[in-house]
């Protein structure tokens, strides 16, 4: 199982890294929302799995959500 999550987490990141350069998205700014999401599932992962779940998982998880939030103003728009 655990395998198969890393396996899935490290795909999504190469999926989006290609997905951005496809769009022609650069910068660092704009790709700090995904980062951060992607920080949320690793850190979940991790507590998770060294039986850490508790408030300190609970509040890297928020304090990540609200980051990436922020940094939603960053993101370019799209225009069809």
């Amino acid at each position: 199982m655990w395998g198969s999550l890393g396996i899935i987490l490290i795909t999504a990141v190469f999926l989006t890294i290609r997905k951005r350069k496809r769009a022609g998205v650069t910068g660092f700014k704009s790709a700090l929302t995904p980062i951060c999401f992607f920080l949320i599932a690793f850190a979940n992962i991790l507590a998770y799995f060294f039986g850490f779940m508790g408030l300190l998982s609970w509040l890297i998880s928020v304090l990540l959500f609200i980051l990436a939030a922020h940094f939603t103003k960053f993101l370019p728009v799209a225009t069809n």
